[in-house]
């Protein structure tokens, strides 16, 4: 070989040697480190809707720090309509009156975690963007049903010291009464014809009080103490009376959906889950619908068909059949049952809306949640379940590195807000998915007190927000320890809300197993929630402060990481918005000052002026998270990230 063969041969092998040498940096390094902003961009929409005809949809869009919403004709997905009200406003949802109205339901939320802040305010519009109406008090009703053969009116109810059912008018407002009942908080069943037929609320003492009506009058047919036992009927099944579908709930299980016919007594089974409630029923279109299947969301979102040989079930079945690697929940079918809107997505995927045309068997791509997002770069989410100390079954979600060979990884502990009546389900997470991008596994846990599981699970985490919930989040790492997925020496938390709470007091109880934590937005000081923030000041969030945390004050305290700081000897990262009212920086500040005192400040502190309940600017979630991404980094990173 010459020598020019020589200089080839050789820089051939330096070649080899240094692509040799960045795949072993590229495994080291975990997976493509994707840009931060495309996790946290906000979606392209976050809900559709299909008019009655199946001629329209309208789409709501986030725009930062307000929702607006868009009307398309679906025929070449021309604009026909937008509506925006405005800064801080977020058109939620969209309930069609007639085949060409629709009500906007606008709320005021303060931030990104943030529940809805008062009564929506409520607006009527035609479809092309005509006859747009204030609708005066409507935020303070529920929709009972939409009566069809009059375009002009709705079935609404509303409590004071009575239940009232009431017609109300879609163009200008007018309220005409229906029928009243002698409960609180009641709510309407009515017939095919409109007509009431069973009211459920609750008597002077919050006892649960079903009545059917008998002529003029309304018979009490089933009574449960508050907290016990639950038996609510949903409304009449393909509009025959005979045939009532209820709700059974005994012992504060999840419930069984059963037909009862109400002349005989006579019970029928429909369906139930052992482990959830019904998360969602699907029926046939018409204008006495039939119910044809419960939707559960039991590790993975499936359906129970009940009806099997309805024509519209082999339909719904189809299509889910039809997208076997993603989860199909169905958003609408037009009147004439030809047209059906479907959403698909996963654990990968934000997100698509199709309408399938069943004259043409056809499925038409409409639009996707968050398209710049690709799903094989994403992570996988499995569920589990495990069994805590006391021997209650505890289920969760882990997720790991798209490329990870199982573990053991540096693990994030992600508890989710609420803590009552919230649950981690199985779908694309961004947060979750930007650290296991980041090379970490995340552990989510359904603890006891987590809504979905029956009303006896969500009662067992009542006064027990910093012991036996956070004894549960504890376990779930044990678990994750057990199986080799997580490394025991690389564990931090990171929550918002009162997954903020938990991340902190998970450490107050645990001081020696986690490495960080994270609290975002997060309560700090349990007496301080009677005192400060937006929930103290209603009679409802007071009455919820009283049942769900310790009544004395000491086991508030004990249960607080603001008065345990000196169990907190590991690194802290706080995060706060300055205009944050559910969570005021008051506890921020608490904490802030005693870690101070204690000789251990927080290491990071993120706070944002003009944010609220979670940040909403791109920007500043950016900062955010990349400043989280370097401070996991720093702790327990490494090789393996």
């Amino acid at each position: 070989m010459g020598k020019d063969g020589e200089s080839v041969m050789k820089r051939l092998l330096q070649s080899l040697f240094l692509l040799a040498a960045l795949a072993a940096q590229m495994a080291l390094a975990g997976p493509e480190r994707l840009p931060v902003g495309d996790f946290f961009k906000d979606p392209e929409f976050t809900s559709v809707s299909l008019s009655p005809t199946g001629e329209y949809i309208t789409v709501s869009v986030p725009q930062g720090d307000r929702t607006v919403l868009a009307a398309f004709k679906v025929d070449g997905m021309k604009l026909v309509g937008k509506w925006d009200y405005g800064a801080k406003r977020h058109i939620e949802r969209v309930f069609w009156v007639n085949d060409e109205r629709f009500l906007m339901f606008v709320s005021r939320k303060l931030g990104r975690f943030d529940f809805r802040v008062g009564t929506p305010d409520v607006y009527a519009s035609n479809v092309d963007g005509t006859q747009r109406a204030d609708m005066p008090n409507l935020g303070f009703y529920q929709i009972v049903d939409v009566t069809w053969d009059d375009p002009r009116t709705i079935l609404v109810q509303r409590s004071i010291d009575s239940a009232f059912l009431s017609k109300y008018d879609v163009y200008d407002g007018r309220v005409t009464t229906v029928a009243t009942a002698p409960l609180r908080f009641g709510n309407f069943i009515v017939n095919a014809k409109g007509e009431p037929r069973y009211v459920v609320g609750q008597d002077e003492k919050n006892n649960l009080i079903t009545m059917r009506r008998d002529g003029d009058a309304w018979i009490q047919v089933h009574r449960d103490e508050m907290g016990g036992d639950r038996r609510v009927p949903l409304g009449f099944d393909g509009g025959d009376e005979s045939k009532v579908v209820f709700e059974v709930s005994r012992g504060g299980k999840p419930a069984t959906v059963v037909l009862v016919n109400p002349e005989t007594g006579e019970e029928t089974p429909l369906s139930r889950n052992p482990n959830v409630e019904p998360g969602g029923f699907l029926q046939s279109s018409g204008d006495n619908p039939e119910l044809l299947a419960i939707r559960y969301f039991d590790g993975l979102p499936s359906y129970d068909f009940v009806k099997k040989d309805h024509p519209e079930s082999k339909v719904y079945a189809g299509l889910i059949n039809a997208f076997p690697d993603r989860s199909v929940s169905f958003a609408g079918i037009s009147k004439d049952g030809r047209l059906v809107l479907l959403r698909t997505f996963s654990d990968r995927d934000p997100g698509s809306y199709f309408l399938f045309d069943r004259k043409t068997n056809q499925a038409k791509y409409l639009l996707s949640a968050m398209s710049w997002i690709d799903p094989e770069k994403m992570a996988s989410m499995q569920p589990f379940s495990f069994k805590a100390r006391d021997g209650r079954t505890i289920h969760g979600y882990i997720t790991l590195p798209p490329d990870s060979d199982g573990g053991p990884l540096p693990m994030i502990l992600h508890p989710h807000g609420g803590p009552h009546g919230p649950r981690d389900m199985w779908g694309f997470n961004p947060e979750v998915q930007f650290l296991a991008n980041r090379g970490y596994a995340v552990l989510q846990v359904n603890f006891r007190g987590s809504g979905g599981y029956g009303s006896e699970f969500e009662r067992a985490g009542y006064r027990n927000w910093g012991t036996a919930m956070i004894d549960d989040m504890t376990d779930a790492v044990d678990w994750a320890i057990a199986r080799g997925i997580a490394d025991k020496d690389r564990i931090c938390t990171y929550g918002a809300s009162y997954g903020g709470y938990a991340a902190l007091q998970s450490v107050v109880r645990n001081p020696d197993k986690y490495r960080c934590t994270i609290g975002y937005v997060g309560v700090y000081s349990l007496p301080l929630m009677f005192k400060d923030g937006d929930i103290p000041d209603s009679e409802s969030g007071r009455n919820y402060l009283e049942r769900v945390l310790p009544v004395d004050l000491a086991e508030q305290q004990r249960q607080s990481p603001a008065f345990n700081v000196d169990r907190i000897r590991i690194p802290v990262m706080l995060v706060h918005g300055g205009k944050d009212e559910r969570v005021p920086m008051s506890q921020y500040r608490l904490l802030k000052k005693n870690l101070e005192q204690a000789g251990r400040p927080p290491e990071v502190t993120v706070v944002e002026d003009k944010e609220g309940h979670g940040f909403y600017d791109y920007d500043n979630q950016v900062e955010l998270y990349t400043a989280m991404e370097a401070f996991l980094d720093k702790h327990i990173g490494g090789k393996s990230n």
